[in-house]
């Protein structure tokens, strides 16, 4: 019995770790020049893994329930979708139950890392990949801007924003002061590169936020920035629903309809935002603004892709799954903060403010999207209220 609980941990234990190398690799070909002709297998694959993961891992009998509600939720979104986003979602969240996420997103760090100065040094070397791409950007005038082999400017910074983020997460609490100065000179350099300003300004705000929460180290501080990161989460999402709901207002003055102060508003709001709000009405239907949302999504909604993220998640998935995203989402930070577990909530605050005008974490591909690692970390522990001591002690 004992052989064979450690044989049946290991499985447990390899077919999780094999299928996050699976996910982070799908995601670093998606990023590159190549088109990978059997992604849908590979989503079967580790699907699979995860799964495996699951039936070797024991869960209370209200976990068990809890796994089952969420998967019928992703059943019911396949039949009528067509999609499986959802249920490969649970399967991982789930199989997560056990391990140490810091060792896994750490070798998830390290793999992505590696993988885009890969993608780079193809596309500097002349071997795979663009260097730049010249074209109109957000004036009228042309210009050249650096890609590095991803295919867009802001798809590079995007990975390095991603990146910093994650890194913080991880190695903040080890940061002296210089290592900031550091890692913002990293950013401000790709910058200069791809003149991606979202990305970059979010990223200085996180770093902002991190080094508050690290070195200069105070409970009033903690907790100041805490509350500081839940409410930049809410109104992320908040913020997002209103645009969605008021996007026809940029139509109506474009075409001189309204010139009111809330068109006039949005409007101006859509500039600051590089016309993403103006996306969302040049279709017939106005796809993607509120009025099309529905309880569950529709197979069409995929084939429309738009870079708001809060927006793109109600779209592509429905009302329904979304809801209960953000349901999940905002239990899981209250959790960490009544834990103290404050550096989730950084790397939970940067994902949401990003996700209002970009879309990197709502997609098909696990391995993009950290803060399902981070509810994967906690679901099980928040579901009864434990506090995580082993995390308590790592610290100490």
């Amino acid at each position: 019995m004992a052989n064979w609980k450690r044989t049946a941990s290991k499985i447990a234990y390899y077919s999780f770790y094999v299928a996050v190398i699976i996910e982070v690799l799908l995601v670093l070909i998606d990023k590159s020049a190549y088109t990978n002709p059997i992604e849908g297998r590979v989503f079967q694959i580790t699907f699979l893994l995860f799964l495996i993961k699951v039936c070797f891992t024991k869960y209370t009998p209200s976990e068990y329930v809890l796994i089952f509600l969420f998967c019928v939720l992703g059943a019911i979104s396949y039949f009528i979708t067509d999609r499986n986003d959802i249920i490969r979602i649970v399967m991982f969240v789930a199989a997560c139950k056990n391990i140490d996420m810091k060792k896994c997103l750490k070798l998830v760090f390290y793999l992505t890392l590696a993988g885009c100065m890969t993608i780079i040094l193809l596309s500097v070397s002349g071997v795979y990949g663009t260097i730049s791409l010249t074209q109109e950007f957000r004036s009228s005038e042309v210009e050249t801007r650096y890609t590095l082999g991803m295919g867009h400017p802001n798809a590079l910074q995007c990975m390095v924003w991603a990146l910093t983020t994650l890194g913080l997460y991880l190695y903040a609490e080890k940061m002296k002061w210089y290592h900031y100065i550091v890692v913002l000179a990293v950013n401000v350099f790709f910058f200069l590169l791809t003149n991606s300003r979202t990305s970059f300004l979010v990223t200085v705000l996180i770093i902002g936020l991190a080094f508050l929460q690290t070195v200069r180290k105070s409970e009033n501080i903690l907790r100041c920035s805490a509350v500081t990161e839940i409410f930049i989460t809410v109104m992320s999402m908040a913020g997002s629903v209103v645009i969605a709901g008021c996007a026809y207002k940029v139509y109506d003055y474009v075409w001189e309809m309204d010139r009111g102060l809330a068109a006039v508003f949005f409007n101006k709001l859509n500039s600051l935002l590089n016309g993403r709000i103006r996306i969302l009405v040049e279709n017939d239907t106005f796809e993607g603004t509120i009025q099309t949302w529905s309880l569950f999504s529709k197979p069409e909604h995929m084939e429309r892709y738009f870079d708001m993220g809060w927006i793109r998640l109600f779209y592509w998935y429905g009302i329904i799954p979304a809801c209960v995203f953000v349901v999940v989402l905002l239990g899981i930070m209250y959790y960490c903060y009544k834990s103290k577990h404050y550096m989730e909530l950084m790397l939970i605050a940067s994902f949401a403010i990003y996700s209002i005008i970009e879309a990197h974490a709502i997609s098909v591909y696990i391995a993009r999207n950290y803060v399902l690692f981070i509810i994967g970390q906690y679901w099980y522990k928040a579901l009864v209220g434990k506090r995580d001591y082993v995390g308590e002690i790592r610290k100490l």
